[in-house]
């Protein structure tokens, strides 16, 4: 397989890695990095400047003009040095001008959110980045340098100490490219990082999110349709015919042929009202209607089969959506404790945090949850999903597992 990158050039044999072009690709990133990081620097603070001293006119406003669309220059050059350590390109995320004319090519880049991420970058590169490029190629070169012409410029050492740090220097040559090779590599994630395609740069992708979220309110809407009619229909005659089979085996006398098929509907209606009741739980439970998240998820670990903890901390009712998924979350995670991990206890600890709600569910069983394996896991990272939330599982063979789970609940 084709290495494809300066970080996969790592991977390969001491001899293949050194023979390919790659570390001097590498080298070449850094240095003209760190050349064009310090240039960069000069002319930014260049159009500061004189867009602060000719603030007073007109004229000023064309340098902060030019400060603020630099970052779409320096992400066209970016693009091209990327290719030195990376053969996939960083596609140009700028939308297409639909009128002519300077004015209406600044105004479109301006009311872009990547034309203000690629400023940013600028900035990181002028401030940090370029720097760092320039301090790396400086110490391989110069420690390099220093020790294979020690023979040339230092007089007071012998001939064969001095020729022995020539050899050093080649060594030192051949170990140097794999740290900056790693360097580069780095350089280069940070970039596609920053400058990278993201869902909010794509119209079709934000369309795409709006429309699942959509599609899921719309279902927990008829999940809350379904459980009103079935706790306002079916359940409260199943409890009606409950009752009215109660009170005919009271008057039916100890004996008669009809009080053993009575007692028997009896109890057959108690049972469907049982099952009624747990399937009316699973469609949307009243409670979190009713008290919210805290109460639900105690409810829920009340009628666990193991020893469940619950630990949660809000402040405050969150969106109802972010409740629905939060509480079939742990309903979710429960179930597959109790049928697959051979636990005998588990913990529920859930807060929110800078407007994000945390929920973590850890038991003590043998571990190895893999969502490939069909286990409940894979619904429930796509449930989290249409939310916008994150999931994230660590189950080691011998355990414990834990989910941990994040959703945004802000406004």
């Amino acid at each position: 397989m084709p290495v494809r990158s300066a970080l996969e050039s790592l991977t390969l044999p001491p001899m293949k890695f050194l023979t390919s072009s790659w570390p001097w690709r590498s080298l070449l990133y850094l240095g003209s990095g760190g050349l064009f990081g310090v240039v960069l620097g000069a002319a930014l603070f260049g159009l500061l400047a004189f867009g602060v001293i000719l603030t007073l006119f007109v004229v000023g406003i064309a340098g902060f003009l030019a400060f603020a669309l630099s970052g779409v220059f320096v992400a066209k050059v970016e693009r091209w040095r990327l290719r030195l350590v990376d053969a996939v390109d960083l596609p140009d995320l700028h939308r297409p001008v639909e009128e002519p004319g300077l004015r209406a090519w600044v105004t479109t880049r301006l009311r872009e959110g990547v034309t203000w991420r690629e400023l940013g970058y600028t900035i990181v590169i002028c401030a940090i980045l370029g720097w760092l490029d320039s301090l790396v190629v400086a110490f391989v070169v110069w420690a390099v340098t220093a020790l294979l012409c020690g023979p040339l410029y230092i007089d007071d050492t012998p001939l064969g100490w001095t020729l022995l740090g020539s050899v050093a220097g080649l060594a030192l040559t051949v170990i140097m490219l794999y740290p900056v090779t790693a360097w580069a590599g780095a350089r280069a994630a940070i970039t596609r990082s920053i400058l990278g395609p993201r869902a909010e740069d794509d119209p079709r992708l934000v369309e795409l999110t709006r429309s699942r979220a959509r599609l899921v309110d719309a279902f927990e809407v008829e999940r809350r349709r379904i459980e009103r009619d079935l706790h306002d229909g079916a359940q409260q005659r199943l409890v009606a015919l409950s009752m009215q089979l109660g009170l005919a085996r009271l008057e039916l006398p100890d004996g008669s042929p009809a009080a053993d098929p009575v007692r028997r509907a009896h109890d057959l209606a108690k049972e469907a009202l049982a099952e009624l009741r747990e399937l009316i739980r699973g469609v949307h439970p009243k409670i979190l209607t009713d008290r919210g998240l805290a109460a639900a998820v105690r409810e829920v670990a009340d009628r666990a089969p193991l020893s469940v903890d619950v630990d949660i901390a809000l402040p405050a009712r969150l969106p109802e959506p972010v409740e629905v998924t939060a509480y079939f979350v742990v309903v979710e995670a429960l179930a597959n404790v109790a049928k697959h991990s051979g636990a005998r206890r588990a913990r529920v600890v859930a807060s929110v945090v800078f407007d994000r709600l945390t929920v973590q569910i850890r038991d003590d069983g043998r571990g190895g949850a893999d969502p490939a394996r069909g286990t409940g896991l894979a619904g429930l990272v796509d449930r989290v999903a249409a939310v916008g939330g994150t999931v994230a599982l660590a189950s080691p063979h011998g355990g414990p597992t834990v989910v941990h789970v994040e959703l945004p609940c802000g406004s």
